[in-house]
């Protein structure tokens, strides 16, 4: 079960975002191996003063244009599968968007099932 939080800077189109949102969701089926159907994702879009982010760091040059895809997941995928499913969101988001791949800041968060609530105040 993942659920997915997209933030980037105020200004791109709802056609943009339901691709970008398109392809994280792509990602998490065809690699990390999530249900069919298991669709929770949110769009945050901030204005440029409120999107922060060092254009530098490591050495990785980011333009304003910079998406950044958080996925809370239940523990399970290998070392070898986040991998995959880094490349295939930075070369999908390039091929579809036009996004730099420098622009792709991507952070996996896992937890356990019990952390989970998908309802009726009922634990997973």
């Amino acid at each position: 079960m993942p659920f997915a939080r997209i933030d980037l800077a105020h200004g791109k189109s709802p056609e943009y975002r339901t691709t970008v949102v398109d392809v994280v969701y792509g990602g998490l089926v065809d690699v990390l191996k999530a249900p069919e159907g298991d669709r929770f994702m949110v769009i945050g879009e901030h204005a440029r003063d409120n999107f922060v982010y060092d254009p530098d760091f490591l050495g990785i040059k980011r333009t304003p244009d910079l998406i950044i895809i958080q996925v809370t997941s239940t523990v399970g995928n290998t070392k070898e599968q986040k991998v995959a499913f880094f490349q295939k969101l930075a070369d999908d988001l390039h091929d579809r968007l036009g996004v730099r791949r420098e622009d792709v800041f991507i952070s996996l968060v896992f937890v356990d099932r019990e952390d989970w609530s998908f309802g009726n105040g009922k634990p997973w």
